[in-house]
């Protein structure tokens, strides 16, 4: 890749980024705690291996407005966030802790610091990016473990009843929102993304839709990783 290519491929990633900031700025200022206050299902199961292997530093990129974050820090593990909105960062603060420090911006742009964490915990986020960025991050990660340490990822699968909704822009990737696509996991793709990066284990999960009652769960996957 020439320069002037590397200088349209940065200009084009800055483009999205601003773009994604400004929708999630955007529904985070209109809905809200949009997805309530309870953590998921996969943020309990994290919880319960940091503490079982002594984690007490984690890192959670995309923390939103810290629902996730809530369940660590009742069990005395100091939590640092990144997330793309700012308002999303106030509400975090207000809610849980105002000393927590986060990181305002995009995962693409990994890392926002040179601390090496014991565990690193990401719901969702990954499967919004597209291939390149999708590698970037997973590889930023890891590179931000201690040796020894722990990543968790949890990602929405194939198996999952959202699957094939929306315009297909690409294999298992569907449009939402304005501009928004969604990666779609299965086993498979799961271990080619994280088989380099100390994979232990995945398997597949529901996350019960906590705000509405009647609707369907989602299947995600949940990917496990040591240093």
């Amino acid at each position: 890749m020439n320069r002037i290519e590397i200088f349209k491929t940065n200009i084009q990633e800055q483009s999205q980024a601003e773009e994604m900031k400004g929708f999630w700025d955007s529904s985070f200022i209109e809905h809200q705690a949009m997805w309530g206050f309870e953590p998921t299902n996969s943020a309990v199961i994290a919880k319960d291996l940091f503490i079982e292997q002594g984690i007490k530093d984690v890192l959670i990129p995309g923390i939103g407005y810290g629902r996730n974050a809530r369940v660590f820090m009742e069990n005395d593990i100091k939590v640092t966030g990144i997330e793309i909105s700012p308002t999303a960062i106030e509400m975090a603060k207000e809610y849980y802790n105002s000393d927590m420090e986060i990181f305002q911006g995009s995962v693409t742009n990994m890392p926002f610091d040179t601390h090496l964490y014991e565990g690193i915990f990401c719901y969702g986020l990954v499967y919004l990016l597209n291939p390149d960025q999708r590698g970037k991050m997973i590889n930023d990660s890891y590179n931000q473990l201690k040796p020894g340490g722990w990543m968790i990822f949890a990602v929405v699968s194939k198996n999952s009843s959202n699957y094939g909704k929306g315009k297909e822009v690409a294999k298992d990737t569907f449009e939402i929102g304005k501009g928004g696509q969604v990666f779609f996991y299965d086993m498979d793709t799961a271990k080619q993304d994280f088989e380099k990066h100390g994979l232990t284990d995945l398997f597949e999960i529901e996350e019960p839709n906590k705000t509405s009652t009647g609707k369907s769960s989602f299947k995600f996957i949940l990917i496990k990783c040591k240093k």
